[in-house]
């Protein structure tokens, strides 16, 4: 048990922290020269499609931090509908992979094509889901009764089939 609080613990703060930082993340683009070569002592970056690195990185930050924050409700939501998070999900990390790729012309115009195939399985998905809670919750059906009770009614329809042909 203590075990298990502990992990919830380190979890928590986890996310706290990325939440924390996001709107810092999201700023972090300022503190990128406006050249087209950004030199660090880990990394060079240069900058092939846009005017500049801080341009570049502005656009690769204006994506990865609502992704980010969209991956982290998606693994926290207990909403019955947190499926349906997939959705912007795809579509920014689609717009992430055409950013990175500088040999790409436009960006941001047909990724929502390219997140059609996720749709159609994830809406779906979220509708069946969605209609089974209402049922059960708000309407009080209950499938299994339901089916208990077809199963009962075929078995004494038999019955009395089996009673009325004997006769």
């Amino acid at each position: 048990m203590k075990e298990r609080s502990k992990n919830s613990l380190v979890t928590g703060s986890i996310i706290a922290f990325i939440l924390v930082i996001s709107p810092y993340l999201f700023y972090f683009y300022e503190g990128v020269p406006s050249d087209k070569i950004w030199e660090t002592r880990f990394f060079t970056y240069h900058s092939n499609y846009f005017e500049n690195a801080q341009v570049a990185i502005w656009h690769i930050i204006n994506k990865f931090v609502p992704l980010l924050l969209l991956i982290l409700w998606f693994f926290t939501c207990k909403n019955w509908w947190y499926h349906a998070i997939l959705v912007p999900i795809a579509i920014l990390s689609f717009q992430l992979l055409s950013v990175l790729n500088d040999d790409m012309k436009y960006f941001d115009e047909f990724e929502i094509y390219y997140t059609i195939p996720i749709m159609m399985v994830v809406v779906p998905l979220v509708y069946l889901i969605r209609i089974k809670l209402f049922d059960k919750l708000i309407h009080g059906i209950d499938l299994r009764k339901i089916e208990a009770e077809l199963e009962e009614y075929e078995r004494k329809e038999k019955e009395q089939q089996n009673v009325t042909t004997k006769n």
